[in-house]
């Protein structure tokens, strides 16, 4: 990886939608001294380096301006480990309709 992008480069911006002041009062009190912030990927629209303000234009077409953070980016997200009573959801159902349809088959044709 580099610390610099060129225009169409598959970049990540990170851009600070609230300041802890603006946040709400709701919050535990190591929440609310954050800034809530997003991190974007999306096609680098002109040159930048790392620490740089770019706009990225996303999959979607949206423009955003953030402040890169990574050229490149991979996709590290998790949804954890499956639950074991869904493991086999996937499975049972096309079994189970699979055997359905053979009853119907055998049904129309004793018509």
């Amino acid at each position: 990886m580099t610390g610099r992008c060129t225009p169409g480069q598959w970049v990540e911006v990170e851009r600070v939608l609230l300041e802890p002041a603006d946040r709400s009062e709701n919050l535990p009190e190591d929440t609310a001294a954050q800034p809530l912030r997003m991190w974007v990927k999306g096609f680098a629209r002109s040159e930048a380096a790392l620490g740089d303000e770019v706009e990225v234009e996303t999959m979607t077409g949206r423009v955003v301006l953030g402040t890169l953070t990574e050229v490149e980016p991979g996709y590290t997200h998790t949804f954890g480990k499956p639950a074991p009573e869904l493991t086999r959801v996937g499975r049972d159902l096309r079994e189970r309709v699979a055997a359905y349809r053979a009853r119907e088959a055998v049904h129309k044709a004793g018509e």
